[in-house]
């Protein structure tokens, strides 16, 4: 099995629209554990550990979705300016 190209890719875009939805380091434990396991994810690969690697970019894409969905969350559930 080669590396987790797409998986890593996919991880990535979750993360990026997690930010770009409000999700940040510190005020979002679901996003910091997208940072974590993607951070995880790029040492697997380096090693060639690619099994761990793709695991870790899933598990770091389900928890960037999950930070996305907590931030939109959050914006629809806030007051609206007067």
């Amino acid at each position: 099995m080669g590396p987790p190209v797409q998986e890593m890719s996919d991880a990535r875009q979750a993360i990026v629209a997690a930010a770009a939805a409000g999700a940040t380091r510190g005020s979002s434990p679901e996003y910091d554990a997208a940072q974590s396991a993607i951070a995880r994810a790029e040492t697997h690969l380096q090693a060639q550990e690619f099994a761990r690697a793709r695991l870790a970019a899933l598990q770091a894409k389900h928890h960037a979705a999950a930070a996305l969905a907590n931030a939109q969350h959050a914006e629809n559930a806030a007051p609206a300016p007067h």
